[in-house]
């Protein structure tokens, strides 16, 4: 369900934030160590499904938070974003070229019927988000101070992706009244 899903993704980004103003980068680490497989096995648990990215996501945060931990260096950490949605990015892309559909019309293909190169054109909506996200997230990690990127992690990036699926959803509209119309003159 979608509320179990927005419950497991963004409750440890929650505790992260409020163990990071309550005892620094490193307590946050090991507070989001924590939070993640949990979520994930909340997950699981529940849905009975592996969601693959959540694994990729969880996966990431224990291996660099161990980076972070063991190195006394944050920077490990601010990677992760970046890291995961460039990989994202990478699926997203070779879906085009690997199997017979691309990702998004995988996700997609009960709620619009496109045609191959609209499907190929949103699944490259999707690639140049994530390459976007993964970019801002690392730009915001060095060029401004921790507690910023911090914030931004969560109010920033979920910004970005709300506008996204915004511009992504009027797309969407746009061309399938356009297809439907085309459908009717026949």
């Amino acid at each position: 369900t979608y509320q179990m899903q927005f419950l497991t993704e963004y409750i440890p980004i929650i505790i992260f934030i409020i163990a990071y103003f309550n005892g620094g980068i490193f307590f946050a680490t090991k507070a989001l160590m924590v939070a993640m497989p949990i979520g994930f096995l909340m997950q699981w648990i529940v849905t009975k499904k592996i969601n693959k990215i959540y694994l990729g996501s969880t996966l990431l945060v224990i291996v660099l938070g161990a980076a972070t931990i063991f190195f006394k260096n944050p920077t490990f950490l601010y990677w992760k974003p970046t890291v995961l949605n460039w990989l994202i990015a990478l699926v997203f892309l070779g879906s085009q070229f690997i199997g017979e559909e691309p990702i998004i019309k995988r996700m997609l293909k009960q709620a619009a019927v496109l045609k191959k190169n609209q499907w190929n054109k949103l699944n490259l909506m999707w690639v140049l988000f994530f390459l976007f996200s993964g970019t801002i997230n690392i730009y915001v990690a060095y060029n401004y101070p921790e507690e910023f990127w911090v914030k931004f992690k969560l109010f920033g990036l979920l910004g970005i992706t709300l506008i996204f699926i915004i511009i992504q959803s009027i797309w969407l509209n746009i061309v399938i009244k356009q297809n439907e119309q085309n459908i009717k003159k026949g």
